[in-house]
């Protein structure tokens, strides 16, 4: 009942604490079709990541539609959507998909793991693909001929959604382990963000990308709906480099931190 009153009153403490004026600045900025802002600053305070998953599942279930097929990457951003996600009927004719194929570190955050979860609570169809990262170019040309990597590739082509975070570069290196060499070749070429395995400049312009079967940058810029959600004052710099060449259909959920932020590193361009 509380989750209730609080939809109901959430459009008018937008409007009075200004942050519907926020989120249409971004809008403008970002030239994309939407963005949601939730009080709070996520860095600070759990409760924010969890208001943000909430915005994302509730714009995710509005978005689908039958026999959609839905891409999902990992993180904890992405993690705080499953506890809000519910069945429908058009729930249960969707399929989601591991938007990456990743083995390595925090299993519960990975896009193998969240796709699965994220069935799970909507009774819809799954599909993952547990492969490495950073392979060799003699075992990526390999794999790709794999009839298990070829059905995922088509799988790619059809994608009609994608949920995706926006991390720092130095951030998602040491997550991936990369080596000294590759981390300084990151700084090098002027790496300040990642999402989906590319690595992007504060131009927006691709710098790096990890060598695995996963969703390619063609694949999402195609795709009907684009979801991105990312919160934290500190991720502000990998915010403004990933939209300064983001899909129009794109659809951004952050916080009031990481929006003030982003709006202020603008400003300051």
């Amino acid at each position: 009942a509380g989750m209730e009153v609080l939809d109901v009153l959430r459009p008018v403490y937008y409007e009075w604490s200004g942050i519907s004026e926020l989120e249409e600045k971004l809008r403008r900025n970002f030239n994309i079709a939407r963005v949601v802002i939730v009080p709070g600053d996520t860095e600070q305070d759990p409760h924010a990541r969890m208001l943000m998953g909430q915005q994302a599942a509730h714009v995710l279930m509005n978005t689908m539609q039958r026999n959609d097929i839905i891409a999902v990457t990992g993180g904890s951003s992405i993690e705080a959507i499953e506890n809000f996600l519910v069945e429908s009927d058009i729930s249960q004719s969707v399929q989601y998909i591991a938007a990456r194929g990743s083995i390595g570190h925090e299993m519960r955050r990975q896009a193998n793991t969240l796709a699965a979860s994220f069935a799970t609570k909507s009774n819809s169809a799954y599909k993952t693909l547990y492969l490495p990262e950073n392979l060799s170019e003699h075992v990526y040309v390999a794999l790709k001929e794999e009839p298990i990597v070829q059905e995922m590739l088509a799988l790619y082509e059809r994608t009609n959604i994608v949920v995706h975070g926006i991390g720092r570069a130095d951030t998602m290196a040491e997550r991936r382990q990369v080596s000294e060499l590759e981390m300084r070749y990151l700084q090098e070429v002027g790496a300040v963000g990642e999402a989906f395995g590319y690595y992007f400049n504060e131009k927006g312009n691709t710098v790096h990308r990890v060598r695995a079967i996963g969703i390619a940058e063609h694949h999402v810029k195609k795709s009907r709906n684009i979801l991105a959600v990312a919160g934290g004052q500190h991720k502000a710099a990998a915010i403004c480099a990933y939209f300064v060449h983001a899909p129009k259909q794109t659809i951004f959920i952050t916080d009031e931190a990481a929006a003030k932020e982003v709006l202020a590193q603008l400003n300051e361009a």
